[in-house]
């Protein structure tokens, strides 16, 4: 019982510090993040680029082995 009222004790002040992910961040619209939107459309670039060529390996093998080309 002591120590359910100990760990209770702690618990509360860690609330206090835990930042929700939904906080509004100071940059806005009109100022935007430009190195956070250049990595995050050169990675999606980038991803896309390898599935386009992971697909076109697969339709080629597919074709290979099934003898179409």
């Amino acid at each position: 019982m002591l120590v359910l009222a100990a760990t209770r004790s702690l618990r509360r002040p860690l609330r206090s510090f835990v930042r929700s992910m939904y906080t509004e961040r100071g940059l806005g619209p009109s100022r935007p993040n430009w190195l956070r939107v250049s990595l995050t459309l050169g990675s999606t670039v980038a991803v896309w680029a390898l599935l386009i060529k992971e697909h076109n390996d697969d339709v080629s093998e597919y074709k290979r082995r099934n003898g179409l080309e």
